[in-house]
């Protein structure tokens, strides 16, 4: 029989083969951060994911059960992570060749404001939270639950990182969509008088 835990594995396997495939084709680099600041974010993202991936099993109260590893709810997290994983896919897409694992500025590079980036600045990470959330739904243990912490606390990190550097390249134009589009969740768009019912 399948499981969740099973589904979600095999669903990170798939999207990391497809992430590492894609990773191929982007523009050139032009301006990267330093090595030094880029410590922060990964460490966080390693412990993050090991805890969260890796089921620890003689760390104290790590491998400890949170929610009820039975019924509906592993399986609500398998859906959740699908649709987590299916946004970071969407927002790699549209960002094509100016897509980058690291903080960096690509030749011609240029402010994307369509697609899923009309709604966040950072799409993708919108969508890999999603995905963590749900796998830990599935995991269910005080290991899982850390190590989403961690890897929330890292992209945070991250995108401080990111925005600096967009900040310095771009100036005005960024703190503009920054002003207009918010980082990781999408605004409830309020309806106008004007609007068309």
């Amino acid at each position: 029989m399948i499981s969740a835990s099973r589904t979600v594995a095999a669903l990170w396997l798939i999207w990391l083969i497809a992430w590492i495939i894609a990773a191929r084709w982007t523009a050139p680099t032009v301006a990267r951060q330093a090595t030094s600041s880029r410590l922060a974010h990964s460490a966080l993202l390693a412990v993050g994911a090991a805890l969260l991936f890796f089921h620890p099993s003689r760390f104290g109260m790590l491998p400890r059960s949170l929610l009820p590893g039975t019924g509906w709810l592993p399986w609500i997290g398998v859906v959740v992570t699908v649709l987590g994983l299916g946004m970071a896919g969407w927002a790699r897409a549209h960002l094509g060749r100016l897509w980058s694992g690291s903080v960096t500025i690509k030749s011609e590079h240029t402010i994307v404001r369509t697609g899923p980036y009309a709604f966040t600045r950072h799409p993708i990470y919108t969508g890999l939270l999603l995905a963590f959330v749900g796998t830990a739904l599935v995991n269910g243990t005080v290991a899982g639950v850390i190590g989403l912490v961690l890897l929330a606390l890292g992209i945070v990190l991250k995108i401080r990182q990111e925005e600096q550097l967009l900040v310095e390249h771009f100036g005005e134009a960024y703190r503009i969509y920054a002003a207009e589009v918010p980082a990781l969740i999408p605004r409830l768009r309020r309806g106008t008088s004007d609007t068309p019912k």
